[in-house]
């Protein structure tokens, strides 16, 4: 199903800015952000001596979260996690209108098959944003009564989303007896475990080798090694993306030089199979390893052991986008609790009045042109830019700035899904009893 266009997006949108900061400020545990997140904890986990050569990883999949999440039981945790937190309003909105927001957004999916109409009654939908704060918030209840309070104090643990990570110096036994205690906890959850020296959680493969921790970038075995072909019409921005992200990820999971020139060949040997060009791999490798080594190196690549630890120390502290994201949003979150709480502790005494400022308009002399992107076009935008200057010279409307931006084609999805459905079904049906009988037509002989 498709929601993005839905009736309750806007307000399902709402609902998870105004919600899921106060869930990243104070769900405990913390959950996983993603796999470079999960790697400073083990890494630190380590380095405080507490990974034995017995230590066991634990990962576990919840089977269908989002559409077996009960609807009224969410909406009563929901309410349990703001109070519990202190909070009787969310940006000036009362939780009694919070929760009847929510259960509009959870009861009103709605759906048109042929000529009828069906409703969701389990679970949220898939494209709602609220669904994803509203299945956390479910899952911090079930974890807190199901799983962490089996686990030991210095042991980790965390979720991201319905895959689950923790460590364990618990035999084997133990940790499949906590597992199945989970597993009978709530109805609608269920757990699919794998317990072990060596397991993959998200796109990281964990491994301890008797005591010693070693990483690298997972990849599942039907896996393709495909990435976006170098011949497809894309802007020439999307394929350098795709380079540095590539080797920016190998850097930062690989725990040792080997594993990381095994990677490394990997992403070549991938992007070769993709048609890119022997030059461009060579020229975005260059600039990727140029920033990070310094600038005293004769060649810009990784040589030894030594200056992979360098790179590797200075870009993994790094935050990722995500966490970034997460850090903006609590930092947000707790400036907005501490405004509010030294506004309720003020007596306001008099009204002032704050006349309403405009921001100025920084696309005031500015002129858009946008196009379609392809292949043959990729020369456009200089070339108007070039004609754009002949043309116009010495003239009033160089004192315009122009701007020349593309869009990209109409996908799959957008051609393919109808987002309204047809105007006779949603022309209201009248009741048997409202309706108009025709007067009966008699023939007089």
């Amino acid at each position: 199903m498709n929601t993005i266009h839905a009736a309750t997006t806007g307000i399902s949108r709402f609902l998870d800015q105004s919600i899921r900061p106060l869930f990243d400020m104070h769900a405990q545990p913390r959950p996983i952000i993603d796999g470079g997140h999960l790697l400073r904890q083990l890494e630190q986990y380590a380095r405080d001596g507490h990974l034995k050569f017995t230590t066991l990883f634990c990962t576990a999949d919840i089977k269908n979260l989002y559409t077996m999440l009960p609807q009224d039981e969410s909406l009563e945790i929901l309410e349990e996690f703001l109070r519990e937190h202190h909070y009787e309003k969310v940006q000036g909105i009362s939780i009694q209108v919070i929760l009847q927001l929510a259960h509009l957004v959870l009861k009103e999916t709605v759906f048109v098959d042929g000529n009828k109409f069906y409703r969701q009654i389990i679970g949220g939908a898939m494209g709602s944003p609220l669904t994803l704060t509203l299945a956390n918030i479910f899952m911090w209840k079930w974890e807190k009564n199901a799983i962490c309070g089996a686990i030991g104090q210095h042991e980790i643990y965390g979720r991201y989303i319905d895959d689950i990570f923790f460590t364990s110096n618990e035999p084997k036994t133990k940790i499949e007896a906590v597992m199945t205690k989970a597993n009978d906890f709530h109805p609608n959850i269920k757990l699919e475990a794998n317990i072990g020296s060596c397991v993959s959680f998200l796109d990281l493969l964990i491994n301890n080798k008797n005591g010693i921790l070693s990483t690298s970038v997972h990849h599942k075995p039907a896996a393709e090694p495909c990435v976006v072909p170098f011949i497809s019409d894309h802007p020439r921005h999307v394929f350098s993306n795709i380079i540095q992200a590539a080797l920016l990820r190998a850097v930062r999971y690989s725990s040792t030089f080997d594993i990381f020139e095994k990677e490394r060949r990997a992403i070549r040997l991938t992007l070769l199979y993709n048609v890119y060009p022997f030059r461009y791999i060579d020229t975005h490798f260059r600039k990727f390893f140029g920033r990070s080594l310094s600038k005293s190196s004769m060649i810009p690549f990784i040589a030894n052991e030594n200056q992979f630890l360098v790179m590797r120390n200075t870009l993994l502290p790094k935050l990722t986008v995500k966490e970034r994201e997460t850090q903006h949003r609590i930092a947000a979150a707790r400036l907005s609790k501490e405004t509010k709480d030294t506004n309720d502790k003020e007596k306001m005494t008099t009204i002032t009045t704050i006349s309403r400022q405009n921001k100025p308009n920084k696309f005031t002399n500015t002129l858009f042109l946008h196009y379609t992107h392809e292949q043959r076009l990729h020369t456009l935008k200089r070339d108007i830019h070039k004609i754009y200057s002949e043309i116009f010279h010495n003239a009033l409307s160089m004192d315009l700035r122009l701007i020349v931006g593309h869009r990209n084609h109409r996908n799959t999805g957008h051609e393919l899904i109808q987002k309204r459905p047809h105007r006779n079904i949603l022309k209201p049906t009248p009741l048997p009893n409202t309706i108009k009988k025709k007067p009966e037509r008699r023939i007089v002989n």
